[in-house]
């Protein structure tokens, strides 16, 4: 309705992950980043997490978008409570693998086979798995297990694992998963876009369906979304959406603060503020992902899930993860004390420079003042000399006139 209103060719807000939409904001370049070393390893586990809504399908969309499938082959599947040998029918049939008997053992069979032809015709595979949280700890095993098939030290398979934050949490803290975690190569958490990129991303999905500056926005309005979502992409696309409707209902050509409001209202009475709003986040200590992040440029070929201790031992470790942050502070002081001393002692050196500089200039102009003297006092006896001289020669000339 409110796209043939304003002139748009589809509906730039749907809720479906749809890569035509992609919008880079900074949390998803640092994703993006990681995904590329992470199959730039052609080797184990990658693993991006992230608030419902935050945009993990849409990226995963976009990147497989820019991949050749001539030397990719990726399968795809979307988890619900699975167990150990319901993951590996699925896979098998996300590899377009059908099953007869529908047994473990003849689908792993099936499963290898497949991957060894596909390394023999020079495409590597990628299993994406989306709503990872609902794996049982089985599935996760049997994957870890299919991650094992090798064509002699070449890996046949590789896995993409999608989640939301509490499948971080499991993958942290259960005690069973400490071989997948020693093989997850590359992680990163999806938050939330910042205030500044909402106008942006709501601008930029309207530019790819046809939009023109009709509707206009007030700048008011991107600011108050952002509040309203907390910066999640999907929740901007349902109040944005309810926005468009209520602008094409009113006829309106620009949107303002007092729409924004009226609909906020109606998801209030809908009860689906509760699904649009932010969810207050409870405070939570670092954690070693997060130190990760801290250095996105150049991402390190090792698990970036570290190995984690039972629940039983989680305030010992927790202890030692504050020791090792004190520590990493400490040394953050140390070097910036060690910039400021280095700082400093090049200005004394330029002081030193410039003083020695000024005695240098003030011995010259001493030198410069006792030539001077020197030249006046020569002068002086020149003159007196000369003085001497003439009246000299004059005394003698009186005398032989006198004779």
């Amino acid at each position: 309705m409110f796209d043939d209103f304003y002139g748009l060719d589809a509906r730039p807000f749907q809720l479906t992950p749809d890569p035509a939409f992609y919008f880079e904001s900074l949390t998803h370049r640092k994703a993006l980043s990681y995904l590329g070393y992470g199959l730039a390893q052609g080797e184990g586990f990658v693993v991006i997490t992230g608030e419902v809504g935050a945009g993990k399908s849409t990226l995963v969309a976009h990147l497989m978008a820019m991949i050749d499938p001539s030397r990719l082959t990726a399968a795809q599947i979307v988890t619900s409570k699975l167990d150990g040998e319901e993951i590996v029918h699925v896979v098998a049939q996300a590899f377009g693998l059908m099953i007869e008997g529908h047994d473990k053992a003849s689908a792993l069979g099936a499963i290898e086979s497949f991957l060894h032809d596909e390394a023999r015709a020079g495409r590597r595979c990628l299993l994406i798995v989306d709503e990872s949280q609902n794996l049982s700890i089985a599935a996760l095993e049997e994957l870890r297990m299919l991650s094992n098939f090798q064509l002699g030290s070449h890996p046949l398979l590789q896995t993409l694992l999608l989640g939301q934050p509490e499948f971080r949490d499991l993958l942290l803290e259960h005690p069973d998963l400490e071989q997948l975690r020693q093989r997850v190569i590359a992680t990163h958490h999806l938050t939330a876009m910042e205030p500044k990129e909402v106008q942006p991303y709501i601008e930029h999905r309207m530019k790819c369906v046809g939009w023109s500056g009709n509707p206009a926005f007030d700048q008011r309005v991107f600011a108050e979304i952002y509040d309203a979502t907390g910066g999640i992409p999907r929740r901007i696309n349902q109040i944005v959406n309810r926005l468009l409707l209520l602008g094409a209902v009113e006829q309106r050509t620009r949107i303002d603060a007092a729409m924004l409001h009226s609909v906020l209202a109606e998801l209030h009475d809908d009860g689906a503020i509760a699904i649009v709003s932010p969810r207050p986040q409870p405070a939570e200590p670092a954690e070693p992902v997060a130190a990760a992040d801290a250095v996105e440029a150049a991402p390190e070929p090792v698990a970036a899930i570290p190995a984690t201790q039972p629940p039983a031992a989680s305030a010992e470790a927790l202890l030692r993860l504050e020791a090792s942050l004190a520590e990493r502070d400490a040394q953050i002081v140390e070097l910036q004390q060690a910039v400021v001393e280095l700082a400093n002692a090049a200005e004394d050196r330029e002081e030193q420079a410039e003083a020695a500089h000024a005695g240098q200039v003030e011995q010259l102009n001493t030198r410069i003042a006792a030539l001077e003297a020197q030249l006046a006092e020569q002068d002086r006896t020149i003159r007196h000399t000369l003085t001497m001289l003439i009246e000299f020669i004059e005394s003698g000339e009186g005398q032989r006139e006198a004779a």
